[in-house]
């Protein structure tokens, strides 16, 4: 194969030359003003020609020319030393012999010594390197595909330190120039650097290159050898398997600058980059990373959600520095950036934190609600361990009680809880528990159960100002406390059963006595509404009569005023007949005048005698009754007639009688 391709490029010269000696024969031959010149080569080939019986075409000694070229040329090459690399090609050159021999533990020659040369050799002809002396191996040129890196190890060069495993960084044009690695101080063995994507001369005699196509023959996988991507909202965790030990003390490697991501291999050593787990990580990206230098693992990014503040506890950073003040006496509370609780809370959102050297307390800033009670539980779960409060009344009753505690933690109070107590299960059950818990167990033994349960509202008053000024000090706002379900003893609930049935009882009597009284109103406004018009009538009648009466009264009264007058007139008259007459004249005088005005008669009409032969009692009564009579009748103006026929009725009815 190799002497094919040897002829493949030296036949265009052996065809140049063909080419240039054909016009000269056919210009010897066919030119008709140089038929006459002497020609001695001519005539000595026809000489010939004729000594051998026949004659030959020129063209076939081109032809033989041709031939012989081909077939010594190659021979010639060699003898001269002659080397061809093609463009994708690098001749490895090795030494066989020389003056000198490598000094003991090399393997590259840098001084013509014999053996493995640093110097290859590239693209074109090269003469001189006759195949007694060097032989020549041509390999193909390295190709690094698209997102791959390549690993170099070198197999000659200075001993790797005992503190180091991979071989510093050396200038030499991406292991393409190894006298310049050889000289400047490279090292043998795993290199800290990479090679990316592209095509590579390296001398393979010094430098074994390991891409994902032979990744296996060196006990690693094509996924070791592809460009390093971290996901997006992930962090890479970065753990370094070379530089300087950790310091005591310390879990983590601090931050070193300008290393590119970890790209930069030396620069990190350089640096004072320790080995292990180090502080920094990477962001989501492609990097080219060195897996024998660094390991990563993706995390997710430390998301806050939305009500909730994050309390950094970082176990790496500068010494503990309490910036908490001296009001403060519970914990230490540092600068971000500093080993300890960060006095800065992490926001709502995702922070892209190193979780193997920090923790992140989440802290909720809404409400929550905390129930004692083993029947539910709220979403956040700080409340899973508690159960219903088990109390003893003042009369020796035990009963159940739930409360339900509504606390809120302040975004800026956030570090100071998490610094005091570690966690805000730990608020629960260290501090919340206890508080409510003891309160609720003092204040049940200074009442009865049937006094705490009429008195609920007022004991859940003093329940919730008790414990927020109990929070308080912890740097918590108590906002309310309720009490839920209390569960008494059967036989005491049948009596507060028994009561309230009774209560209740009262209180429909008290509607039914109440609605009869508006029932009574009601008829009563009724019968008044149906009474109106008499009563109207009553009110005037009543109004007139008094007026009748205050007229009679007046009249009365002018009466007895005209009486009183008359009276004093006839007593003046009186007393001036008395003076005149005597008082017995004229007392006299005035009985004969009232017997005359009033009629009054000095001897009976009727005469009734004790003597039984004359007018008898009889006589008498009828003479009475027939005066009477004829008197009404005389006054009713009836008519003789009439007189006669009372006469005859009074005459029988005394014939009955008698």
């Amino acid at each position: 194969m190799s002497r094919f391709k040897f002829f493949n490029k030296f036949l265009p010269l052996a065809t140049s030359l063909l080419v240039a000696g054909i016009p000269a024969g056919a210009i010897a031959s066919n030119t008709p003003q140089q038929t006459n010149l002497p020609q001695p080569k001519s005539q000595e080939v026809q000489l010939m020609q004729a000594d051998l019986g026949f004659s030959l075409p020129m063209w076939i000694y081109a032809v033989g020319g041709v031939v012989v070229i081909l077939i010594f040329l190659p021979k010639i090459g060699w003898i001269l030393g002659l080397i061809v690399i093609g463009e994708r090609e690098v001749g490895i050159v090795t030494k066989k012999f020389a003056a000198k021999s490598l000094p003991a533990g090399k393997l590259i020659a840098l001084n013509s010594e014999a053996g493995l040369q640093a110097d290859t050799l590239p693209p074109g002809w090269h003469f001189g390197y006759f195949p007694w002396q060097y032989s020549i191996r041509k390999e193909q040129v390295i190709v690094i595909p698209q997102d791959e890196i390549g690993l170099i190890v070198a197999n000659d060069g200075t001993t790797i330190p005992r503190n180091r495993i991979l071989g510093k960084v050396i200038e030499c044009d991406d292991f393409q120039n190894a006298r310049k690695f050889l000289t400047n101080g490279g090292e043998k063995g795993r290199q800290l650097a990479v090679m990316t994507t592209g095509t590579y001369r390296i001398n393979t005699a010094l430098f074994e290159v390991i891409t994902s196509n032979n990744a296996a023959k060196h006990g690693m996988t094509k996924e070791q050898l592809k460009v390093y991507k971290v996901e997006s909202e992930r962090v890479g965790i970065v753990s370094t398997l070379d530089g300087v030990p950790i310091e005591e003390g310390e879990i983590a490697g601090p931050i070193i600058p300008q290393h590119d991501n970890f790209q930069k291999a030396q620069s990190f050593i350089n640096g004072g980059g320790r080995r292990g787990l180090q502080e920094q990580v990477i962001l989501s990206g492609s990097w080219n990373l060195n897996p024998w230098f660094v390991k990563v693992e993706q995390e997710p990014m430390t998301e806050v959600p939305i009500g909730y503040v994050g309390v950094v506890i970082s176990f790496v950073g500068r010494s503990h520095e309490d910036i908490s003040g001296e009001s403060f006496t519970h914990g230490n509370l540092v600068n971000k950036g500093d080993k300890g609780v960060w006095i800065e809370p992490l926001y709502p959102g995702k922070h892209p934190l190193n979780t193997k050297i920090m923790k992140v307390e989440l802290v909720p800033t809404t409400n929550i609600v905390l129930n004692f009670t083993a029947r539910f539980s709220g979403e956040h779960g700080y409340d899973s361990k508690l159960v219903a409060l088990k109390l003893l009344s003042f009369d020796g009753f035990t009963f159940d009680l739930e409360v339900f505690q509504i606390i809120h933690v302040a975004a800026v109070d956030a570090p100071k809880v998490i610094s005091r107590l570690g966690s805000m299960q730990n608020l629960v059950d260290h501090v919340l528990r206890p508080i409510v818990g003891n309160y609720f167990r003092n204040s049940a033994q200074e009442y009865t159960i049937l006094d705490f349960l009429v008195d609920r509202a007022q004991r859940q008053a003093e329940a919730a100002e008790y414990v927020r000024q109990a929070l308080r000090a912890y740097d918590v706002q108590a906002v309310d406390t309720l009490i839920g379900l209390i569960s008494p003893p059967p036989e005491l609930m049948q009596t507060l059963t028994d009561r309230k049935i009774a209560e209740e009882q009262q209180k429909t009597y008290e509607v039914q006595r109440m609605a009869q009284s508006q029932r009574q109103e009601l008829v009563r406004e009724t019968a008044l509404a149906d009474i109106q018009k008499d009563v109207v009538t009553a009110e005037q009648g009543v109004k007139i009569a008094e007026l009748h009466a205050t007229a009679k009264i007046n009249e009365a009264h002018g009466e007895a005023e005209s009486i009183r007058v008359t009276g004093e007139a006839k007593a003046d008259a009186y007393e001036a007949g008395v003076n005149a007459l005597g008082s017995q004249s004229y007392t006299a005088l005035q009985l004969m005048q009232v017997i005359g005005d009033r009629n009054v008669r000095v001897v009976p009409d009727v005469a009734v005698s004790g003597n039984s032969q004359g007018s008898g009692l009889v006589d008498g009564l009828m003479g009475m009754l027939l005066w009477n009579q004829t008197k009404e009748l005389q006054g009713n103006g009836k008519s003789n007639g009439q007189n006669l026929i009372v006469k005859s009725q009074v005459e029988d009815q005394l014939e009955k009688g008698g």
